[in-house]
């Protein structure tokens, strides 16, 4: 079995080898109250989203390496399902709070004991709700910047110390990411998305250090103590600092996510007018009628003209073309 490339944790239990599967499917869909009228039409609402459950299969196998036997470490998971706590579940950036809905395990052998878990998804905490506003994202930005900074003093990582230095002065440069211009979000994300690569670098580096040996610190018989030593302190230099990069993994996309989402569906607000144009409404909305163009775009047309009562789409942030449509 090839297995995810990735340190996958749920709670305080850390899955290991042939323990971590080799997919994990994820996603799920919008929940839906659909009303179907007389002559084909529908009314449609969108309740929010709605989670597939998380679930994979493995496998416990006893080794050389493990200081738990595979039962041990079954009844541990067992007993967390028992439990029906909220735990959480992390691997590769992504931080999910999840109950156990479901674990079961067949014994093969004492040694060998295949694995099936089902977990609920009680919320992503990568993704912001669908309720945030600008202000809330600024202020989620800014506290997640002061964390990620304070994360990267933890690590000691010079290159990662400066591109989080970068990356701290670009957010804290914003005054206002409610009116800032697309532009401005970009000079923001160019250094999130250099912690970001800094970061991946360095998980990879402390994955290669801890399965850079089959025992812990390399003790085999005939290496030189010195050897031992210092291949004992990598690995425990690697598993302190491991938790610290996925952690700020999750932190950085979470800010990157928030940086998407201004100029995003979720940041604008609806207005229902009268017959005119959409050059009245830009004019009215943002002292600017060349904005019809952001207007357009957003309520998915190309023509200028209302001439009904509808309901439009009102960007909060509209990226201006000078009332050119690209098509």
């Amino acid at each position: 079995m090839a297995n995810i490339d990735t340190s996958l944790k749920l709670g305080n239990f850390t899955f290991q080898h042939f323990e971590v599967p080799d997919r994990i499917p994820l996603g799920g869909a919008q929940a839906l109250v659909i009303h179907k009228l007389p002559g084909g039409d529908h009314i449609v609402q969108s309740m929010g989203r709605d989670d597939d459950p998380i679930q994979w299969t493995g496998m416990f196998l006893a080794g050389p390496d493990k200081s738990e036997a595979p039962l041990d470490r079954v009844r541990r998971l067992d007993a967390m399902r028992v439990q029906g706590r909220p735990l959480a579940l992390t691997f590769l950036g992504l931080n999910y709070s999840v109950v156990i809905k479901s674990f079961k395990f067949v014994i093969e052998t004492f040694f060998r004991i295949g694995y099936t878990i089902e977990l609920e998804v009680v919320q992503d905490m990568t993704q912001p709700s669908r309720s945030s506003t600008l202000g809330s994202l600024a202020e989620s930005m800014v506290a997640d910047s002061k964390a990620a900074v304070a994360l990267g003093s933890q690590i000691n990582d010079s290159t990662l110390t400066n591109a989080l230095s970068t990356m701290d002065g670009a957010i804290k440069s914003v005054s206002d990411f409610a009116n800032a211009t697309q532009a401005t979000i970009n000079s923001v994300l160019a250094p999130v998305s250099a912690v970001t690569q800094r970061v991946n670098s360095l998980i990879t580096s402390v994955g290669n250090t801890l399965n850079s040996v089959t025992t812990l610190g390399g003790i085999l018989p005939n290496n030189p103590v010195a050897q031992q030593a210092a291949r004992f302190s990598g690995q425990v230099i690697a598993a302190t600092q491991s938790p610290l990069l996925y952690n700020l993994q999750s932190v950085a996309g979470r800010i990157t996510t928030n940086l998407n989402l201004i100029n995003s569906p979720l940041t604008a607000s609806s207005q229902t007018v009268g017959a005119g144009n959409l050059y009245q409404v830009a004019a009215s909305n943002y002292g600017d009628a060349t904005k019809w163009s952001a207007l357009a775009a957003a309520n998915k047309t190309t023509d200028p003209n209302i001439s009904a009562i509808t309901k439009l789409t009102i960007p909060t942030n509209p990226i201006s073309t000078d009332g050119v449509i690209t098509v």
